[in-house]
């Protein structure tokens, strides 16, 4: 498996913590150039050391993925630097979580922005560049609450993860005949910042305690993110679905 991650061009939205973070550095270990983006450039220098000091390869670029110039900079900066773009995985996203009473207008717009048009501008930045080479696989992280409304306090985080199982469902439909992959991920309750995004005190009181009750470590996603990349180019591994044991939902 990992002989096929080995030297490909790979990256990573929402890199600076969590998930992105946690597949930067497996994926740097199986051998892969990972090109780091997010808002945050110490944390994303930080990690880009990390990874070099292990003997492996990090590009940092500073990008804020609602903006879609900065999506564009992020594949122009990955070409100039490896001539090439293997591997795209939209990540970073954001999880405001309330009941749609609470009004919370502005966070529903940021999570559009950022959760459902930042994937469409990532995707926008690479695919020219995939068709071209003929290869390539975008890798999309939706969530559970993505196959299930998670009413009560999710409806819009829902909302704008259904979006993104239908773009990747679109995509791939599209793509299928340029030999470019799409993959699909559906995390649980996963470790990541995800749980303290909620301004609404007993939503965010709520989400804390479950992930304190859940919550499986970001290396469980990194793997699974290294397998779907991993399977020969013939192979394309288009969903995965993966909760801790013991949740239900």
């Amino acid at each position: 498996m990992t002989e096929n991650i080995k030297n490909k061009v790979v990256i990573i939205t929402g890199a600076s913590s969590g998930l992105g973070e946690a597949t930067a550095l497996i994926l740097a270990k199986y051998g892969a150039k990972v090109v780091l983006a997010a808002r945050r450039k110490e944390r994303l220098e930080k990690l880009a050391s990390q990874i070099i000091s292990q003997g492996g390869e990090a590009l940092v670029v500073v990008a804020d993925v609602a903006v879609q110039s900065d999506v564009e900079r992020i594949a122009e900066e990955t070409l100039k630097r490896y001539g090439r773009i293997d591997v795209l995985i939209n990540n970073a996203g954001i999880m405001p979580q309330a009941t749609l009473d609470k009004l919370k207008v502005e966070e529903w717009d940021k999570m559009i922005d950022i959760n459902v048009k930042g994937v469409l501008y990532g995707i926008a930045a690479v695919l020219p560049t995939m068709q071209q080479q003929h290869s390539g696989h975008i890798i999309n992280l939706s969530s559970v609450a993505g196959l299930r409304v998670a009413a009560g306090r999710g409806t819009v985080y829902s909302g704008t993860k259904f979006a993104v199982k239908a773009i990747s469902e679109g995509l791939r439909v599209e793509v299928a005949k340029d030999n470019i992959r799409v993959t699909t991920l559906y995390p649980g309750a996963v470790e990541s910042e995800l749980k303290y995004g909620s301004s609404d005190p007993e939503a965010s009181e709520n989400i804390q305690a479950f992930y304190k009750a859940y919550e499986i470590p970001a290396s469980s996603v990194a793997r699974a993110i290294a397998y779907a990349i991993g399977e020969p180019e013939e192979v394309a591994i288009n969903e995965i679905t993966l909760r801790p044991t013991r949740q239900e939902f």
